[in-house]
């Protein structure tokens, strides 16, 4: 049971976003993911609830909602998509390529 929190301060903190969620239920975890060349917060994060019924509570809540400056994006996260390992584009495998 995991929420997509978009729109986030660059600011804000695990504990910050940890103590808004738990207005609604049991927070499980929460993630801030970094820009990994930079270090800096990349601007959305996930909350991880302890049931679905404190998910919907949580995004019905906070969808919209401002704080720290910002209207948040909060729905429920969608599973992280896989990627191939040179990210997108075509491969020239299995073709007769003449150069």
């Amino acid at each position: 049971m995991s929420v997509y929190v978009g729109n986030l301060s660059y600011e804000v903190t695990e504990e910050n976003l940890n103590a808004v969620f738990a207005e609604y239920g049991s927070v499980k975890r929460v993630q801030l993911p970094t820009d990994r060349e930079t270090g800096r917060l990349r601007g959305f994060g996930f909350v991880e609830m302890g049931t679905d019924a404190e998910e919907t509570a949580a995004i019905d809540a906070l969808n919209g909602a401002e704080w720290m400056g910002r209207d948040l994006k909060v729905n429920k996260a969608k599973p992280r998509e896989e990627r191939g390992s040179f990210g997108g584009g075509r491969s020239n495998y299995g073709r007769n390529n003449r150069y």
